[in-house]
């Protein structure tokens, strides 16, 4: 069983960093590509970026780009969000994703994961003064 443990979130000034860090286990010598998600009160949930696994190719919403980075340690099964410039428009809860790929199983140019999801439950990021 896939396990996932988000750690990292909290209260940053706008325009300050913060790095998410998900701790996976469960994978049993498979690829899984991960990702995160974010979901802000009254809105839908938003991939945010994705990573496969061996690959390591890596796609990002459109409203992260050149502001986020997402990483993995395949070594550690972690993966990482770092977080940069961050906007009041960011705050939300972020969730860690992941999926076992295959044909069906990948992450898209979008930064969303396709496939049966597996999830954490989330770290509260919020941007405020």
């Amino acid at each position: 069983e896939v396990e996932l443990v988000e750690s990292g979130g909290g209260l940053v000034q706008p325009g300050g960093s913060l790095r998410l860090s998900c701790a996976a286990s469960g994978f049993t010598g498979e690829d899984y590509a991960m990702g995160w998600y974010r979901q802000a009160p009254g809105k839908d949930r938003e991939g945010v970026s994705c990573i496969f696994h061996r690959s390591g190719r890596l796609y990002y919403g459109d409203s992260v780009k050149g502001r986020f980075t997402i990483s993995r340690d395949n070594a550690n099964n972690t993966l990482y969000l770092q977080m940069n410039s961050l906007k009041p428009e960011d705050t939300a809860m972020y969730y860690c994703a992941a999926v076992k790929e295959s044909r069906y199983g990948y992450c898209s140019d979008s930064g969303k994961l396709y496939g049966m999801h597996n999830w954490g439950k989330g770290t509260l990021v919020t941007i405020s003064s």
